[in-house]
């Protein structure tokens, strides 16, 4: 049966006001990342003997490292990791706890307390507004930014308000701009950094600010830093625990998935705050069973040695270093993040004697179509795109022919700016 069929039953009327009540499913509205699949599909079968050059998909391109798969298959073998896992083993607690002092500084945190496991970061993201939001409440992000940070606050009938990330303001959010009466309403301040989308790295004196707002209004602050660790050109890991007073006003998310290359593993951990962490263990009880026991124990291995995300990191500095070089050779101003695999740049305005471009959108749309070399656009705070150097490519001399290849693409072109 089509999905028009089931329009014309009662399910359609039954559908939660939340994703579109009795509207659900008819909204034609094509959103920003369905636009990007479509836009590679068609130039994919326009042009099939040219190379799509994917620097949109922020997901990294190689395996886990050799280590953390033979643990994965040992201990997969072992009986007694077949149950269930719950709120997570003491041992990765343990793990995080190491992890955490050893590339962060981050003292004093108490494994049985002060951390739980995650399925990766997003569902703790999701879950963590359940111990909160109130209808009415309101939630503070940032934007651009990661969407499903406001998503449950709606879904439970709060209010999400958001601060613009400016380059003026080296991509940090303004606290000074929050009205007073979004403040005092505010339960949840969820941060990220490294940022994605804009690379942007946070300070000290950031978030010793942030701090300081926090408890001037009562705030709870949810940082997530899955890039932490992925860091450049002698700027230190940061942590927001290892900020004094961090711990009494919130919590902050790690995530193996970008730092380990174990996305599709669905592994993190939260720490911090010890009630925060005890509510999100109480609402996560009624969402998950949690993560198997043997990925749990193979994340161990990877959190003790992290000169893997040392060496992945690397990688990622030297690519930056080629995009940026490459891209500032034809005329943008792009300038190499401190973190993150991110680069966030400008829009053009258009091509000198051509087309113009009204926003990131239309940029991406023609790095897509006519260039076959896809990113992301983001128009929430100014017109930029988003390149990420996590793109395909098995060795040093790959990644030189990709780069390459955009340099012989694009410089037959001349953009305004």
């Amino acid at each position: 049966m089509s999905i028009e069929r089931y329009q014309k039953t009662y399910i359609q009327q039954n559908f939660a006001d939340r994703i579109g009540g009795a509207n659900y499913g008819k909204d034609t509205a094509i959103y920003k990342f369905e636009k990007i699949k479509r836009a590679n599909a068609a130039a994919k079968k326009e042009f099939p003997d040219t190379e799509l050059i994917d620097m949109g998909v922020g997901e990294p391109d190689e395996m886990a490292d050799a280590g953390i798969v033979s643990k994965l298959a040992e201990e997969a073998a072992k009986p007694e990791n077949r149950g269930y896992a719950d709120n997570g083993i003491p041992e990765f607690k343990q793990a995080a706890v190491r992890y955490l002092k050893r590339v962060f500084n981050v003292d004093g945190l108490d494994a049985d307390t002060e951390v739980l496991h995650s399925i990766g970061s997003k569902p703790a993201l999701a879950m963590l507004p359940s111990c909160f939001i109130n209808p009415g409440d309101v939630t503070i992000m940032t934007v651009p930014g990661y969407p499903v940070l406001g998503t449950h606050t709606k879904y439970l009938g709060g209010e999400v308000y958001t601060v613009e990330l400016k380059k003026e303001n080296a991509f940090l959010p303004d606290m000074n701009t929050i009205p007073e009466d979004i403040a005092k309403r505010a339960k949840l301040l969820y941060l990220n950094y490294p940022n994605n989308p804009t690379g942007a790295s946070a300070s000290v004196e950031f978030f010793e600010e942030v701090i300081a707002w926090a408890r001037q209004y009562n705030v709870v602050v949810i940082h997530d830093a899955p890039y932490a660790a992925l860091t450049y050109d002698g700027l230190k890991p940061l942590s927001f625990l290892s900020v004094p007073g961090a711990k009494d006003v919130g919590v902050e998310l790690h995530s193996l998935s970008k730092s380990y290359n174990m996305t599709g593993w669905r592994i993190g951990f939260i720490a911090g705050n010890p009630l925060v962490v005890k509510a999100f263990g109480d609402v996560k009880d009624n969402n998950d069973s949690g993560q198997f026991i043997a990925i749990q124990k193979a994340a161990v291995w990877g959190l003790d040695h992290p000169e893997i995300t040392e060496k992945i990191a690397r990688k990622y500095s030297r690519r930056h270093d080629m995009l940026v070089g490459v891209l500032n050779e034809i005329g943008f101003k792009a300038e190499k993040p401190k973190g993150s695999f991110f680069l966030y740049v400008e829009a053009p305005k258009g091509i000198k004697g051509g087309r113009r471009f009204e926003s990131g959108e239309e940029f991406s749309q023609y790095l897509i179509r006519e260039k076959l070399i896809s990113t992301v656009p983001w128009d929430d705070a100014g017109h930029f795109v988003r390149f990420s150097v996590t793109f395909i490519a098995d060795s040093e001399e790959y990644e030189k022919r990709v780069i390459g290849e955009i340099r012989s693409r694009l410089n037959d072109v001349e953009f305004e700016f």
